[in-house]
């Protein structure tokens, strides 16, 4: 007994000889301690946690070479392969990690929505649920900072720039007409549903270096990868009907959408100030076909058809018997994008889109016909080489071709058009020093054909974490557009107009809570002047034309800090002037408000089975030129103001009945005057308010989902 006592003694000290102690330290970056970090040898079962002190040790029997893991949130793990003999008083000092929720994001100038957005200011659902946004994209933005009220015309405006500076994409692929044609005075909405973008990334200023063509500001939407289940949307409204379906078979799906409206019954009921020839009416339908490989890459065909006619009569001061306009638009938008990954780290996306527009126009007794074909071609590459470095190059060709017909009452025809194929090339890259500290370094360059001009663009951000909830970010970028259609179709020696962008952003977060503050200073050159009341044929163009344009803008949004109740409030404030068109001297240009001001809230009222919306906009008086004072836009309108409210009330879960009302108080807003061409027996010039088409605009639907799991509803869409 005594010899196996010893035998077994012998053992136990030979293996408690055998083992190796593997001892250190962990610290972040600034030598401070970490508690609790997880340290163990891969492969195995040995391992232990780190002190209050940051320190560690255990024992291991393991011989010969192995890897020593040490993890912590909020850090990158370290690894360390050695000889385990080596592996003793070690300082091991943990980085930050870049990928975490709470690292510095590059966000100045930039506005995300979507499921994959750190930080998200405006979220899909918000586009349909604002009051005021009438379920259109764009509607909903115009509620964000930077965006600049013009509710006669609907586009986006965007610090200081006219609507024809920000460009618009669908899954990185360029529309060239995003905007249904409509009479004067009446807003415009984006052609497009918004029921297929699962993310939208909407750029004030300062914007990525793949992006070009724009003066002031880009909106990328990105359409659904994969829907969730099968579904049928049925819509009727007081303006027309529409229906949606959704097909799921193995990796592949198909949604499709078609409406239809018409404003004869609406204006039957609620007339506006207009005399209609023929009511305005457009169909439009919409397909998206997805394909998901096995290896994660995912093509997807997107397209688009809408058709747009109206006749209409509307009061000129000018004309004795009203200004007619006609307009019968067809419009056609195809675009495909494919994305694979490739080799160690490696992911190219390619895309295309195709544009043909064609619009008859009627003008009193003259006629216009005008055709753009257009075309993008777009191939992007990234690669991630660690989690601090990724690097984001490619190349794009645009080809545009534009033809017009000018038939007046003489039966004389003018044609006149241009061609023009721009190819750019861009490469940027984003370095993280740590999770506080982040850069994106960016160049673009370009060459039109009708100009035959070379261009490169610098492009770089800054953020830098102040706090665990705050960071400040700063950027610069310059950025080039060709002259828009109507100048370049009676002159092509131009030049490319051009703009610099300086942004200073401060950004502070919580959950459900975000403050944004940012300034900005935007520098105009090369911007196209004539010498004509309008751009004409036997106008002299020159690229002579400069303006600046700075502000603040600031959006606070808070959800739920109040049960059942999200809501937001942005301010902006702009100072610009422009000398361009056939502006006589610098002046604010009539687009342009000093101060615009939205309060939107949504409110769940559980016991009604309803939400309530209620959005505020303001506007400060815009510029305008009374020719019986001396001096150009020279005068000022009143400010703008509206109030808009919607209901949606569950009549069951998948049957909602919707209510929405826009400037329900009938606010009489003016947005500017036109004047007689010709002076009254006492000298004046007499004039005409121009006022919205009608004071308020009401809405009643009816929409029901029929899914597979009998739950989801429309209320997502409204």
């Amino acid at each position: 007994m005594k010899r196996i006592l010893s035998i077994l003694f012998t053992i136990c000290q030979i293996s408690l000889f055998a083992q190796t102690t593997i001892s250190g330290k962990v610290t972040d970056s600034k030598n401070n301690p970490i508690l609790g970090a997880n340290i163990y040898l891969d492969g195995t079962y040995d391992g232990t946690s780190s002190n209050e002190k940051g320190e560690f040790y255990f024992k291991t029997s393991e011989k010969g070479a192995q890897t020593l893991v040490i993890s912590y949130i909020s850090f990158e793990t370290f690894t360390k392969t050695a000889d385990v003999s080596s592996l003793k008083n070690l300082h091991i000092k943990l980085r930050d990690d870049v990928n975490s929720l709470d690292a510095v994001i590059i966000n100045a100038g930039t506005f995300k929505a979507g499921e994959k957005a750190k930080v998200t200011v405006l979220k899909p659902l918000d586009i349909v649920t604002t009051a005021s946004a009438v379920g259109d994209i764009l509607g909903a933005l115009q509620t964000l900072p930077g965006a600049s009220a013009v509710a006669e015309d609907g586009r986006l405006f965007v610090r200081g720039g006219d609507a024809e500076e920000t460009q618009i994409f669908i899954d990185g692929a360029r529309v060239s007409t995003p905007y249904s044609p409509t009479p004067n005075n009446a807003p415009t909405r984006g052609r497009y549903s918004p029921f297929l973008f699962k993310g939208i990334t909407f750029s004030t200023g300062g914007y990525s270096a793949e992006y070009g063509q724009a003066l002031s500001g880009v909106l990328d939407l990105t359409t659904i990868d994969k829907p969730d289940q099968e579904k049928t949307e049925i819509s009727l409204m007081t303006l027309g009907v529409g229906v949606g379906n959704t097909q799921i078979w193995g990796n592949n799906s198909l949604s499709i959408n078609a409406s239809y409206i018409n404003l004869g019954p609406y204006t039957e009921v609620f007339p506006d100030r207009n005399t209609w020839l023929k009511p305005y009416q457009a169909s439009s339908g919409e397909m998206i076909y997805r394909h998901s490989f096995k290896d994660d890459s995912m093509l997807k065909i997107y397209g688009a058809f809408s058709y747009t006619d109206l006749d209409v009569i509307q009061d000129d001061i000018n004309f004795a018997d009203g200004f007619r306009f006609g307009l019968n638009n067809r419009n056609l938008y195809i675009n495909s994008s494919y994305k694979n990954k490739f080799g160690n780290n490696w992911k190219i996306e390619s895309g295309l889109s195709v544009t043909n527009d064609n619009s008859t126009v009627k003008i009193s007794d003259d006629n216009v016909d005008n055709n753009e074909n257009s075309a993008h071609f777009k191939t992007k590459i990234r690669k991630q080489f660690s989690s601090r470095f990724r690097i984001n190059f490619g190349s794009e060709y645009f080809i545009t071709k534009f033809t017009e017909m000018y038939n007046p009452i003489n039966n004389q025809s003018f044609n006149y058009g241009f061609n023009n194929n721009l190819f750019a090339t861009f490469a940027e890259t984003d370095i993280f020093f740590s999770k506080n500290l982040a850069t994106k370094i960016g160049v673009r360059a370009e060459h039109s054909s009708f100009s035959d001009e070379f261009t490169v663009s610098p492009r770089v951000s800054l953020s830098y974490k102040t706090g665990k909830n705050s960071q400040f970010s700063l950027a610069y970028g310059g950025f080039y557009q060709n002259p828009r259609n109507e100048y370049l179709k009676f002159n092509q020696d131009l030049k490319s107009e051009k703009a610099s962008h300086i942004i200073a952003n401060f950004q502070h977060t919580q959950q459900n809570q975000i403050f944004r503050v940012e300034a900005y200073y935007k520098d105009y050159n090369n911007l196209v002047k004539y010498d004509t009341e309008t751009a004409n044929l036997t106008s002299k163009y020159n690229n002579n034309g400069n303006a600046y344009a700075k502000g603040i803008d600031i959006f606070w949004r808070q959800n739920q800090k109040i049960k059942n109740i999200d809501y937001w409030v942005s301010y902006s404030f702009l100072d610009t002037k422009r000398d361009y068109k056939n502006y006589p001297t610098v002046a604010t240009p009539n687009f342009a408000s000093t101060h615009n001001l939205s309060v939107v809230t949504k409110h769940w009222i559980e016991g009604l089975k309803s939400q309530i919306g209620f959005t505020y906009n303001f506007a400060s008086g815009r510029t305008y030129t009374n020719p019986n004072e001396t001096g150009f836009l020279n005068n000022k309108t009143k400010n703008y103001n509206s109030v808009s409210v919607n209901w949606a009330y569950l009549i069951d879960q998948q049957k909602i009945l919707y209510f929405s009302a826009n400037n329900v108080l009938g606010t009489k807003n003016i947005f500017g005057y036109n004047y007689k061409n010709e002076s009254n027996i006492n000298g004046l010039f007499d004039r005409q308010a121009i006022v919205p088409n009608a004071d308020s605009f009401f809405f009643v639907g009816f929409f029901w989902t029929i899914s597979d799991d009998k739950k989801s509803n429309n209320l997502n869409n409204l």
